[in-house]
C-alpha cells in the first residue's frame, strides 16, 4: 500500500492571504459501537516544517502515534480536543454529535481565522466555526488535519484504555470498541455496558460476515438474567465520567491537570 504523505499546500495557500490561525481538525471514533467521539484541532506556525512521520492516524502503530502526539504539541501554536459522549450520541446521532465533537475542539484553540475538516461540507458547519474548507482524504492530504488526527485517536485510544480497566472483558485496550470478534461475542456473554452506543444496535445485525444479532433483548440464547438486565437498561445509562470534561481530555492527551484552567 503506498502511504500518502501529507502536505503544506493548503495551509500555504492561507498564510498567502495573511491568515496566520489556520486549523486543521480531524475526529476519530465514528465507527465504534461504544465510547466518546473525539476530535481534535490543531494550528500549526505559518512557514513551518513538517514533523517527519506525521501522515493520517489510521497508517501508524499506537506506538508511532504516541511518539508524535507530544511533538506535534510541542511545535504546535494551539491544539484543542474535545468531544460527544454515548449520550449525546444516541440523542443526536453520530453525524450531528462528530460535528459537535469538533466544534467543542476548535473552541479550545484560543481563537481561529480559518478551518480545514476531513471530509465533505458540512451544513451549517460555518454558523459556528466561521471560514471553513473541506478536504476529501483531508486526514491523508492536509498536515494539520493529520496532526490533528494523531492528537484525536491517542487521546481516544487512552480513553478506551481506561475504560477496559473498569469494564474487563471486551477487549477495548485493544479493539478500541470497533466491533471486533471478541467484542461481539463479550456482548453476547456479559451484555452491554453505559458506554455502548445503543442507538448503533439496530445496525449491527450482520458484522464481518459473522452473523451476530444484537438485538439482545430478543436472542432466545440469552439467559433470563441478561434479559432482565438488558431492560432495566434500555434506556442509556450515564456515570459521571462519560462525559468528558477539559480536565479529562487533558490528562488523556498528558497534559498535567493543574496546568487546566479553573
Amino acid at each position: 500500500m503506498t502511504v500518502i504523505v501529507p502536505s503544506l499546500r493548503h495551509e500555504r495557500g492561507l498564510w498567502n492571504d495573511g491568515l496566520t490561525r489556520v486549523a486543521g481538525v480531524d475526529e476519530v471514533g465514528v465507527a465504534p459501537t461504544c465510547g466518546a467521539v473525539v476530535a481534535a484541532a490543531v494550528i500549526m506556525k505559518p512557514g513551518c516544517h513538517r514533523i517527519p512521520g506525521v501522515r493520517d492516524s489510521k497508517t501508524l502503530s499506537m506506538a508511532q502515534r504516541e511518539r508524535l502526539a507530544p511533538i506535534i504539541r510541542a511545535r504546535a501554536v494551539a491544539v484543542g480536543v474535545g468531544a460527544a459522549s454515548v449520550r449525546e450520541i444516541d440523542q443526536l446521532n453520530i453525524y450531528h454529535a462528530t460535528h459537535l465533537a469538533m466544534r467543542r475542539a476548535i473552541a479550545r484553540l484560543g481563537g481561529h481565522e480559518h478551518v480545514m475538516v476531513d471530509g465533505n461540507r458540512i451544513v451549517g458547519f460555518e454558523a459556528f466555526v466561521g471560514p471553513y474548507t473541506n478536504v476529501v482524504d483531508g486526514d491523508a492530504k492536509v498536515y494539520s488535519i493529520a496532526c490533528a488526527s494523531v492528537v484525536a485517536k491517542v487521546v481516544r485510544d487512552r480513553m478506551m484504555t481506561r475504560l477496559a480497566a473498569r469494564y474487563p472483558g471486551y477487549g477495548w485496550e485493544h479493539n478500541q470498541g470497533y466491533a471486533t470478534l471478541d467484542h461481539r461475542i463479550a456482548i453476547r456473554a456479559m451484555g452491554l455496558t453505559p458506554f455502548h452506543r445503543r442507538s448503533f444496535l439496530a445496525l449491527q445485525r450482520t458484522l464481518a460476515g459473522d452473523q451476530l444479532d444484537f438485538d439482545l433483548l430478543g436472542d432466545p440464547g440469552a439467559s433470563p438474567d441478561l434479559h432482565d438486565l438488558l431492560e432495566r437498561e434500555s434506556v442509556p445509562v450515564m456515570v459521571d465520567d462519560a462525559m468528558l470534561d477539559a480536565g479529562d481530555l487533558m490528562t488523556l492527551d498528558g497534559v498535567p491537570r493543574e496546568l487546566v484552567p479553573g
